[in-house]
């Protein structure tokens, strides 16, 4: 069901992408170009297809991307028609261009990628894509910002009600404990 209206890898890479930079604890996974390659080795879909590795330029860029994806993640459920804004210019900018293929359990997809060789463009137009078909799909709402307090993750939430309100279980737990503590405390 989910692949009907987005890839669920470049959904995961965009929000990879978006967390490498940790506000709360002012931290950057992406800092150099090794840091670069290893996340484009762990998230093929922004993979430079020229076999070059990753550059100062490609660092440039794709920190520039992750600026647009980490916007689009926070203010989806806000403001989703300024989303739609930067997901547009996201896809221009990469000129992203969809096309048709046939995959090998015999049905249709349609791909969208750039004609750019840089690894910045493709993962711009995999990722936004992929946000942009969840919005589509299963509505604006459905990406979010961890409600941890001491967290600024990013998620998309892809379950089947809709109800996801943190980046992962351990920060659903400790919002729980922080919570039971709260009331116990007040006793």
């Amino acid at each position: 069901m989910a692949d009907a209206y987005h890839d669920v890898s470049a959904v995961e890479a965009a929000v990879a992408l978006a967390n490498t930079w940790m506000p709360i604890r002012g931290k950057d996974a992406l800092e150099t170009v090794e840091q670069l390659g290893d996340f484009l080795a762990e998230h093929p879909v922004g993979r430079d297809r020229s076999g070059a590795g990753p550059t100062e330029a490609d660092l440039a860029e794709v920190r520039a991307v992750r600026e647009t994806v980490r916007a689009v993640l926070e203010r989806a459920d806000t403001d989703p028609a300024g989303a739609a804004t930067l997901i547009n210019d996201g896809l221009r900018r990469s000129r992203a261009t969809p096309t048709l293929r046939h995959d090998r359990d015999d049905r249709w997809r349609i791909e969208v990628a750039s004609d750019d060789d840089r690894p910045g463009a493709h993962l711009a137009a995999t990722t936004l894509t992929a946000l942009a078909g969840v919005i589509a799909a299963l509505g604006p709402g459905r990406l979010g910002v961890c409600a941890g307090p001491t967290c600024r993750a990013t998620y998309v939430d892809l379950s089947r009600n809709g109800s996801k309100q943190y980046c992962t279980r351990t920060c659903a737990h400790r919002a729980s404990v922080a919570a039971y503590r709260s009331r116990t405390s007040d006793r």
